[in-house]
């Protein structure tokens, strides 16, 4: 059975950034790659947990997920050198190998076949700028 996360389950997890949280700038994310993302929670306290966030870029289209295994919950990474990724296909979780796919976040090899990373909603403006939004456009 599979589990699809609502549109807002990104905001039930800890240390959850705050819509309008600037994520990073589109050029910096080239075509077919993955960019860990270590975000300041609403309201965080110095020193607190980030909010992990992987952004991926397929062409002109960037989606994020929470680094989050669907899984186990752990990490898929907890380093960006550490990402286990084949470009446009596929990302891994490098603790028990549960396999996504790059355009939808679904596990289809593993221990959590048919369930989906987390996503979180994103908005570009005109001068490139990634910023979380409050629902998928």
């Amino acid at each position: 059975m599979r589990a699809d996360p609502s549109p807002a389950a990104w905001q039930a997890l800890p240390n959850a950034p705050a819509i309008g949280t600037v994520v990073g700038d589109r050029a910096a994310l080239g075509d077919g790659q993955i960019l860990l993302c270590q975000l300041p929670g609403a309201g965080a306290l110095h020193g607190s947990t980030p909010f992990s966030l992987l952004l991926l870029r397929s062409g002109p289209t960037i989606t994020a997920f929470a680094n989050r295994c669907a899984h186990f919950g752990v990490p898929l990474a907890a380093r960006q050198e550490q990402l286990l990724y084949q470009p446009h296909q596929h990302l891994q979780c490098n603790v028990h190998y549960a396999r996504y796919r790059w355009q939808d976040g679904v596990c289809d090899r593993g221990d959590c076949v048919g369930e989906a990373l987390i996503p979180v909603p994103l908005e570009i403006d005109a001068s490139g700028c990634i910023r979380i939004a409050a629902s998928a456009p």
